[in-house]
């Protein structure tokens, strides 16, 4: 995201330190039967979710736009969107046993709605990852080209240059021999 690298160990820190206490402050109530007693440790663990969440969506919305392309910003942009999306699909399915579900169908649906969510976020975010990756790479390449280009156009001239001295030389001076004026 060409963020500087104090900021990327400091928020990859916070954020991560945040998930992992989401996880911790969301199992309690996740092995629970009394739902009253499950809502409170879903709303406890909603406080750092939140804080990812709009970290994701908002707080990095300026990295996004420092993309080295429009296409990568765009991409950059979807990616970061689908992350917010699939992890807001975590919340309303922890909530499936909350709302008087139970028993075997209760697990059905909670083990499809965090499969999908984990295809979203995991599989989708990986191609999204790769084609971010490609996009970069074709610009540094293209960079890069351009820049040999450009050398190769100033060695040309410089060359030419050089050439059209010695010929100025050749021209001035006519008893220099020729092996000289090239071995110099």
């Amino acid at each position: 995201m060409k963020l500087p690298q104090q900021e990327t160990v400091s928020l990859s820190w916070k954020l991560g330190l945040a998930s992992a206490l989401m996880v911790a402050l969301g199992y309690p109530g996740e092995i629970q039967e009394d739902l009253s007693v499950r809502w409170f440790w879903w709303c406890l663990s909603m406080i750092p979710f939140c804080y990812v969440v709009f970290t994701l969506a908002v707080g990095l919305a300026e990295a996004t736009s420092k993309q080295p392309s429009p296409a990568a910003a765009s991409l950059a942009s979807a990616a970061r969107y689908l992350t917010v999306l699939s992890w807001c699909t975590y919340p309303f399915v922890y909530m499936v046993k909350s709302v008087g579900l139970a028993g075997p169908a209760a697990t059905m649906y909670e083990q499809v709605g965090y499969s999908l969510a984990d295809v979203l976020a995991k599989a989708v975010f990986g191609v999204l990852i790769w084609a971010i990756a490609a996009e970069k790479s074709a610009v540094e390449e293209s960079e890069l080209s351009l820049g040999c280009s450009l050398l190769v156009k100033r060695l040309y001239r410089f060359q030419c240059a050089k050439h059209q001295g010695r010929a100025s030389i050749l021209i001035s001076a006519p008893r220099q021999s020729l092996l000289s004026l090239l071995v110099t």
